[in-house]
């Protein structure tokens, strides 16, 4: 059984994406970000960046006690280690995924986030902000658009490169990224929809997410307002 510590937020949705894909049985427990559930000291034993997701694994390979992961892709690549799927076969195909996977982490996931907190979450607009985080959005999306030309998903066959990538595709209005103007990323996205575990995954948010959009001025200091000060000390 897997614990998902979990908000319905794109990191969030990339685990329980995933799980569904997997078809490991799990359970899950919200971690309302905007109230500061992420800073409960328990949390924070197995998440110490105090971010969600994290996972609790409590039938390990090893078959020892419960392993904690936290951090998406780290998640991502345990899950798929642990079960055999969705990482390939082949030596060289697995070297893609982790390619494409680390290209999320690194560059579609932060650029894209930094996109949405100046277009959405700032106080007021930045627009030389706005305009580098928009400009280097499309940039990624040109990428991975080149790279989906010849082949339906990313590593050529689907796999959790694609799970990494897809929830922040799913914003793009948001980014301010029109998908005509990407057509293999649009078909991509559309194949991904499709699929049913991208639906049960998504139902998971539904059942757990508020009505309310947005966040008010308090969770904002929540969420926007951290520093060094937000770390406790040992």
């Amino acid at each position: 059984m897997i614990t998902l510590y979990y908000w319905t937020t794109p990191n969030g949705h990339k685990i329980t994406l995933c799980l569904e894909e997997m078809g490991l049985p799990y359970d899950v427990i919200p971690v309302n970000i905007g109230k500061g559930d992420q800073f409960d000291a328990a949390f924070l034993r197995f998440s110490p960046n105090n971010k969600i997701p994290a996972i609790i694994d409590t039938e390990p390979e090893d078959g020892g006690e419960p392993v904690s992961v936290f951090e998406s892709g780290a998640i991502l690549a345990y899950l798929a280690e642990k079960t055999g799927q969705f990482h390939g076969e082949a030596w060289r195909h697995r070297l893609d995924v982790m390619q494409w996977l680390f290209w999320q982490m690194g560059g579609l996931g932060p650029m894209a986030g930094q996109n949405h907190h100046f277009n959405v979450y700032a106080p007021e607009p930045v627009p030389y902000a706005i305009d580098r985080y928009v400009k280097e959005t499309a940039r990624l999306y040109a990428v991975m658009d080149r790279r989906l030309a010849d082949r339906p998903f990313l590593a050529g066959d689907y796999s959790i490169a694609d799970m990494a990538s897809y929830p922040w595709v799913v914003s793009h209005e948001r980014q301010k990224q029109d998908l005509n103007d990407f057509p293999n990323v649009k078909r991509w996205h559309a194949a991904i929809s499709e699929r049913p575990a991208t639906k049960r995954a998504y139902a998971v948010a539904d059942q757990i997410k508020e009505a309310k959009q947005g966040f008010t001025d308090d969770e904002k200091k929540i969420l926007f307002g951290q520093d060094a000060s937000t770390i406790p000390r040992r």
